[in-house]
């Protein structure tokens, strides 16, 4: 299911874009309005981005970690390094091991998308309904999202993100 959520300040701008919208479309099904007086997130089931992203950054660590440990020990290995003259032969293969997992990890995160949760747009919307803002939110097929984008960017919003299958877009 496709996405497009706009942030609104006030009741009034958020009420205004769902009537641009259903006035387009001639229908109210796919469009909702969640804040005070309204549906909640729970009600509603949006799902958070920033959880996606973080899943994301996991799963990526996961799997880089390891790679990381091994890489750093062959590099180790086959440079014959004595980086650490403390450590020892052995030591200083291990602790190879441990400098390329700390980088898998970070590659992990980077790569996994972990930079964008510190984004000001990827805050998680329960905290701008908490902040009493208003979240328009269209859901439906990527020719909808699409149609109600433009008339979405014409009612000014303080954010407008869309998510696909596969989470931001």
């Amino acid at each position: 299911m496709n996405y497009l959520v706009a942030v609104f300040a006030d009741r009034a701008q958020a009420e205004a874009a769902l009537t641009q919208l259903e006035t387009a479309e001639k229908s109210s099904d796919p469009f909702a309005i969640l804040g005070s007086g309204y549906q909640s997130i729970d009600e509603f089931g949006l799902p958070d981005p920033s959880q996606d992203t973080r899943t994301r950054a996991r799963l990526m660590a996961s799997w880089l970690v390891p790679f990381g440990f091994l890489g750093g020990m062959g590099f180790n290995l086959s440079t014959h390094l004595n980086t650490f003259p403390w450590a020892g032969p052995i030591g200083n293969v291990l602790l190879g091991g441990v400098l390329g997992a700390i980088g898998g990890g970070m590659g992990g995160v980077f790569m996994g998308g972990g930079v964008g949760i510190l984004d000001a747009d990827s805050t998680p919307y329960r905290t701008r309904l908490a902040a009493g803002k208003y979240l328009v939110v269209v859901q439906g097929g990527e020719f909808l999202i699409r149609r109600s984008l433009s008339i979405l960017r014409q009612a000014d919003p303080e954010s407008l993100k869309s998510y696909g299958e596969d989470g931001l877009s």
